[in-house]
């Protein structure tokens, strides 16, 4: 009987196969380093803006509260962007004339606002509300980090779904109380377990899973 595969044959399948299984590990793990890298989801990377604001100096340094420049943030969806007025408020009487701030002053001047780039910015089919989450004890840097400490503004969390779900199903975690939520540099009591416990209660937190239900967030 005349022999239909090489002697070889066998170390070629083995080769083959082999190589099959060391492409396809490899193919899923560069899609997961590439999922969780900056250049997917932008964690550390600052934006490219109109203006180089710094909230390190704003907040940190100035002692400028959240909501003056995001005045919407208790009781809408959006927190709201400041109006060049709002800069200028401060802008006409200091630094007013500084080469910098020269887009502000045009955009006042022409009445055309001023197009910032994003940094947190959710997909249109997933539906965020500052207000309720400002209601609920969610303090600013457990989303977005301590932005009083950064010169420019980055993005700190991936904004991925799983990412949310981790706090909607187990908001004890981050919940704090409301007069603590603008506070940058609000840290966990000792006993924030007993203390988060109470808070969940006071501020009608729904525990019981539907936090983590489609619905919640895809509208």
């Amino acid at each position: 009987m005349a022999q239909i595969f090489s002697r070889n044959a066998n170390v070629h399948a083995r080769v083959t196969i082999f190589g099959a299984v060391v492409l396809i590990c490899g193919a899923g793990w560069a899609t997961n380093e590439i999922f969780w890298s900056p250049y997917t989801t932008y964690v550390g990377v600052p934006l490219n803006q109109p203006v180089p604001f710094s909230h390190k100096h704003h907040v940190a340094e100035d002692g400028i509260d959240c909501r003056y420049c995001h005045t919407s943030v208790e009781k809408s969806r959006f927190a709201g962007m400041p109006t060049s007025e709002t800069c200028m408020h401060c802008h006409s009487q200091i630094f007013s004339d500084v080469p910098l701030l020269a887009p502000v002053r045009e955009s006042l001047a022409t009445n055309t606002p001023l197009k910032w780039n994003r940094v947190h910015d959710l997909p249109d089919y997933v539906y965020f509300d500052h207000s309720v989450h400002v209601a609920k004890g969610i303090g600013c840097s457990t989303c977005h980090g301590r932005v009083d400490q950064m010169p420019i503004t980055w993005r700190v969390n991936t904004l991925y779904m799983k990412w949310c779900l981790d706090c909607h199903s187990d908001p004890q975690k981050f919940v704090r109380p409301r007069d603590k939520v603008f506070d940058m540099a609000w840290q966990p009591p000792a006993n924030q377990k007993a203390e988060s416990a109470r808070l969940v209660g006071r501020y009608h937190i729904d525990t019981s899973g539907r936090l983590t239900n489609c619905s919640t967030c895809h509208r």
